[in-house]
């Protein structure tokens, strides 16, 4: 707010001589003392009496009483401009301007803080302060001016002394203020900023303007731009504040120079333009040529101006604010769609305004103008009323005191025309706020919309949002009395409706319930509205307990509280007029919060109003959670969990409810922690009646009354749109798991509690997370394992099971792991059960790779000491698992089939059938190779031999796959058949050349066939002939007649689209057919007459031929 090096706005006020008579010299003033420029100390009358009223005493605990002098000055200095008193006195002695001069000054600090950050006045002031720098961070970089980038505000917010405010206290304490005086309304002084790491140090020349105890103006050379006052504005301000009797007072420099002749009016005005020549002199002969010339305009004005003579009649009496900043930071603000930051900013201004209204500084409802003036302007409207778009979210959470709703035939600002209606002009409503006393013993009407209660007690009657927005009224504009008495009778009025409620269903109970009928009574409800009526309440009589009467009006302690994040204790302050015996305030906030909170309401539509309904719940049960329970609170946490377990469709407790109902589940979850020590029968019973999750139910209740407006917003034959509702799911759980921890050890509570989450609870994650849970709480370290919980985790783990046995969970895996081990936990049964039915648990590639596996462990084993018989059992049980998992799936279950069966031979020869069965129709040749090579491993070459074979007849790997995957099976097949003999290898090599079309593979299988003796390596003693195959007869002949056809059918292959870049790795090729030809006793014969062919069908490539000829001639 600190303006550019700019000089003060010239003054309003033309000052002439007024006083100045024949009887008086020359240099005299009427009335006047002292001599040319003569000046004093801003001393008080008292140092305590200046204490008491600059706020740093209570007043009414001076050490000694004010003068009459300083009482008139002081009301005067708050009232009237300078100007009136002037004219309205002929003569004011000297001494009595000083003392209006003196007192025309702010000696609130809580008004400079106001003007200088955000965070004053908050409810969470650490939180407030956090804020405040990152927006005065992203403001001063987007006005060009010096500060943190809205990607650093995260820094910046960490750092709270970066507030201006702060700052200028830092400046003041460090004794940085010098040369301050004070003329009149003007106050001057230097802040020298000290040396930084990378900054020299500078000092700044500021300047204040002032009048009936507010800011008028400020100027400083910083060069800050920004809507708050700088901290050098801040630290001269409070120096004047905290000592007034170091600053030297003048008077107005207006009336200095009248006290002076012709002579020394001369003398001041050439030593001024001396000192100042640079800067004035064009000035000051500009000025001295119109004053020298009679006709100019400046000689037709009586008078002359004077910025230090304070403010004329006709100048509004408000504190500076700059406008055109405001209207800027708004722009930049909105123009920052993508920065996650600026609607909490924009946030911060709205609470600015309110600060401002409650303090009844009309500069609150100014600056709620400027903002929505900008916002109109915005060009996004204009554009998006063109294309017929509706308001985005963003500008619907901006505005959302106006409204953000999405209800037919509302728009954004209808709140807001509405609130053009409303009048305080109700005799009723007068008579409440502004009295303590009113009351009417002998009122009867027992009516619904009755004026009293049967107290006698007033009751206000209207939409209770409406109602609250009244006292949200009130208190934002400094009437914090009248906004409480407003509010006691609202929630009395809301009590008495609760209990008139609650009668009206008891009478139709029965034929409710039997009909399972529940209607709507509020279809917008208060905790989630954009009006915030329950917050409104609560904070209204909370305020009311932590604040005394003498500060009421007020803030205590300001600067012991400013910024701090303090822990505040709430009292039960002695009874209010309408409050029964034994309530307080803090009663009163607490029903009513609950009142809220309990209350059933429809989800609203759209993702805002979603979260928005969240978000409320959870702030204002997070409030809640600040007061500790006494035996009064207890009592009413029973007596409203009561009502809203038997007060049907008023209650979102109540035993039937609508099927788009918000959920409880958060409230519910607050109210058993809260109950659980006191009435722990009445804390079960309210949570297990909050598990209810309707929406996501298949179908509605029959009795369900749909909503006309909700219609487009329902998936056909599924869920409306909640957009919140992951988060609702998980608020379930919590509630769920919150149950299981504090019913460990209660085996009737805890089936109770599983009963509700498998009836209630929809989502896998989420009972397997609770499953988790239960796990954890009954296995804790620091003592024995709780078997009904463990039993109650296993079930929840069975149920993940069986919801997730035919549907895509990337933590599956995870999930039957889990279950394993928590069976395992539970005992020996609890493993052989989950065996025994594990066509309804896991799939055949879980039960056998998973299940039987860890089951069969030696860690289980131990885990459990099981005997002999018992392990006999239980292995038994996974050998029959894993040959129906074979027989369902041989694919994947085979291998682990038969590692399970192999210590019983009846059923390792049963898996090794369904592996053979199955080979011919349903498994690949991949499987096949890898249970032949396990068969090998465990000394079944014969067995591993045959399966060899069966998975060749699946194979085909064509002339350019030469690093196929299935190459290394092929050729350990090859060397199996090799080990065993001559005849098994005579067997393979035709499959080998049926299914293998790749030259490279087949002349690797060749040359290993003719380096040893087949069955020379043979296992189990084996022994055959020492002679090597002969490559002229069978079974090495066919495959060598393969081996070079396939060399042919590549070559050509490659030829039809070489490239001149592959030439040399052809040539390679080539010597590679070569010494396979030669294999052959007339493979060189077929080898020339190959090459020959080569160069004539391929003439054409004259440099591929000219290398062939190079190396084969």
């Amino acid at each position: 707010m600190a303006e550019r090096g700019q000089l003060p706005p010239p003054a309003k006020r033309l000052c002439c001589r007024p006083g100045y008579g024949p009887g008086c010299r020359p240099g005299q003033r009427a009335g006047g003392g002292g001599g040319p420029g003569g000046g004093a100390l801003c001393a008080g009358p008292s140092s305590a009496a200046a204490a008491a009223a600059l706020g740093l005493l209570p007043l009414g605990k001076t050490q000694s009483p004010e003068s009459l002098l300083d009482i008139a000055a002081r009301k005067v200095a708050e009232k009237w401009p300078f100007q009136r008193v002037e004219e309205r006195f002929e003569r004011i002695p000297e001494p009595v301007q000083r003392r209006i001069v003196y007192w025309s000054f702010p000696r609130s600090e809580r008004e400079i803080c106001m003007y200088s950050s955000f965070n004053t006045g908050a409810e969470d002031p650490a939180a407030a302060a956090v804020s405040a720098v990152s927006v005065s961070a992203a403001s001063a970089t987007a006005a060009g001016g010096a500060g943190t980038a809205p990607g650093g505000a995260a820094e910046a917010a960490a750092d709270e002394s970066r507030l201006p405010f702060r700052r200028g206290i830092a400046l003041l304490d460090g004794g940085c203020v010098d040369n301050v005086l004070q003329v009149g309304f003007h106050l001057s002084g230097t802040v020298t900023e000290p040396a930084m790491q990378s900054e020299p140090e500078t000092v700044c020349n500021v300047a204040i303007s002032f009048d009936r105890c507010k800011i008028t103006s400020v100027t400083c050379s910083c060069g800050n731009k920004d809507i708050f006052y700088c901290a050098h504005v801040v630290a001269l301000s409070l120096y004047r504040i905290r000592k007034p009797d170091q600053v030297k007072l003048h008077l107005p420099i207006s009336e200095t120079l009248f006290q002076m002749n012709r002579d020394q009016l001369q003398k001041f005005v050439q030593y001024l333009i001396t000192v100042h020549h640079t800067e004035v002199l064009p000035t000051a002969q500009k000025l001295a040529d119109e004053i020298l010339s009679q006709n100019s305009e400046i000689n037709q004005v009586h008078g002359a101006p004077d910025p230090t003579a304070g403010a004329s009649i006709d100048d509004e009496n408000c504190w500076h604010l700059d406008e055109e900043q405001v209207q800027e930071q708004v722009k930049i603000f909105l123009s920052q769609g993508g920065y996650h930051g600026s609607g909490k900013q924009l946030n911060l201004l709205f609470a600015k305004v309110r600060e401002m209204l409650k303090m009844r500084d009309s500069n609150g409802a100014r600056m709620l103008t400027l903002i929505t003036e900008q916002f109109m302007a915005d060009p996004r409207l204009a554009l998006w009323r063109q294309q017929g778009t509706a308001m985005t979210d963003k500008y619907r959470q901006l505005w959302d005191e106006l409204d953000s709703s999405n209800r037919p035939h509302r728009t954004v600002f209808t709140r807001a025309i509405e609130a053009c209606d409303l009048h305080w002009q109700d005799s009723h409503l007068q008579h409440i706020i502004s009295s303590d006393l009113y009351t009417n013993y002998c009122y009867h009407d027992d009516t619904e919309n009755s004026l009293f209660d049967s107290h006698g007690w007033p009751l206000w009657h209207e939409h209770v949002p409406t109602a609250c927005a009244r006292v949200d009224a009130l208190r934002s504009h400094g009437y914090p009395r009248e906004a409480l008495r407003l509010a006691i009778a609202i929630v009395n009025t809301l009590r008495r409706q609760q209990q008139k409620q609650l009668e009206m269903f008891r009478a139709q109970k029965k034929e409710l319930l039997h009909k399972g009928v529940t209607s709507i009574t509020n279809l917008e409800g208060w905790v989630g509205h954009p009006l915030d009526p329950v917050g409104t309440l609560f904070s209204s009589l909370m305020e009311a307990c932590r604040v005394d009467d003498e500060s009421f009006h007020g803030f205590s302690d300001f600067m012991e509280n400013m910024g701090q994040c303090k822990s505040l204790e709430y009292q039960h302050l002695p009874a209010h007029k309408f409050l029964e015996e034994g309530e307080s305030y803090l009663t009163l906030a607490v029903e009513v919060a609950l009142i809220g909170l309990g209350q059933q309401r429809i989800m609203p539509d759209g993702l805002y109003a979603q979260e928005k309904v969240c978000r409320n719940e959870e702030q204002l049960i997070s409030k809640l959670q600040e007061i500790e329970l006494d035996d009064t609170l207890v009592k009413i946490f029973r007596k409203q969990a009561v009502f809203l377990l038997e007060a049907g469709p008023y209650s979102g407790l109540g035993e039937v409810i609508h099927r788009e109902s918000v959920p409880m589940h958060t409230f519910a979850k607050y109210l058993f922690t809260s109950l659980l020590p006191h009435d722990a029968e009445l804390a079960y019973k309210t949570a297990l009646r909050a598990m209810r999750l309707l929406v996501l139910e298949s179908t509605a209740p029959s009795g369900d009354m749909s909503r006309p407006h909700h219609i487009a917003s329902v998936v056909p034959n599924r869920y409306p749109r909640w957009f919140t509702l992951s988060h609702i799911e998980s608020q379930q759980c919590e509630l769920a798991s919150t149950m299981l921890t504090a019913a460990k050890g209660d085996v009737r509570r805890l089936e109770t509690v599983l009963e509700s989450i498998q009836k209630n609870i929809h989502s896998s994650s989420h009972i397997f997370k609770l499953a988790q849970d239960a796990f954890k709480i009954a296995t804790l370290m620091d003592s024995l394992p709780d078997i009904t919980l463990l039993k109650v985790s296993l079930e929840l783990g069975l149920q993940v099971m069986r919801m997730t046995l035919s549907t895509l969970n990337w933590r599956r895996r995870e999930m039957v792991r889990w279950l394993v081990t928590c069976a395992t936990e539970v005992g020996v049964y609890a493993l052989d059960s989950i065996m025994q039915n594990w066509f309804t648990l896991f799939t055949p590639t879980e039960a056998t790779s998973i299940v039987a596996t860890t089951v069969m462990s030696n860690s289980t084993i131990v885990r459990l000491h099981l005997d002999c018989h018992q392990q006999e059992k239980l292995a038994g049980s996974a050998r029959t698992l894993a040959l129906q998992c074979a027989m369902k799936d041989p694919q994947n279950c085979a291998l682990s089939a038969l590692t399970l069966c192999e210590k019983d031979h009846i059923a390792f020869e049963t898996a090794y059938q369904i592996v053979l069965d199955a080979a011919t129709t349903g498994m690949s040749y991949s499987q096949l190779f890898t249970i032949a090579r396990y068969m090998e491993h465990r000394g079944y070459p014969m067995r591993a031999y045959k399966l060899a074979t069966l998975a060749m007849t699946h194979l085909n790997l064509s002339y350019n796959q030469d690093t196929h995957p299935a190459i290394n099976d092929v050729l350990w097949a090859c060397a199996l058949s090799h080990s065993l003999g001559k005849n098994e290898l005579a067997a393979i090599i035709p499959l080998v050349v049926k299914s293998v079309k790749c030259a490279t593979v087949l002349s690797d299988i060749l040359r290993r066939c003719t380096l040893t003796t087949p069955g020379m390596v043979g296992l189990h003693g084996r022994r055959n002939s020492g002679k090597l195959m002969s490559l002229d007869k069978a079974p090495l002949r066919q495959l060598l007649d393969a081996t070079i056809g396939a060399y042919i059918n590549t070559t050509h292959s490659r030829l039809t689209h070489i490239s001149p870049r592959h030439y040399s790795e052809f040539i390679e090729f080539l010597s590679k057919a070569r010494e396979t030809f030669l294999m052959a006793h007339d493979g060189h014969i077929q080898f020339t007459q190959f090459i020959d062919n080569l160069k004539q069908i391929y003439k054409g490539k004259k440099k591929l031929m000219m290398l062939v000829r190079e190396r084969f001639g």
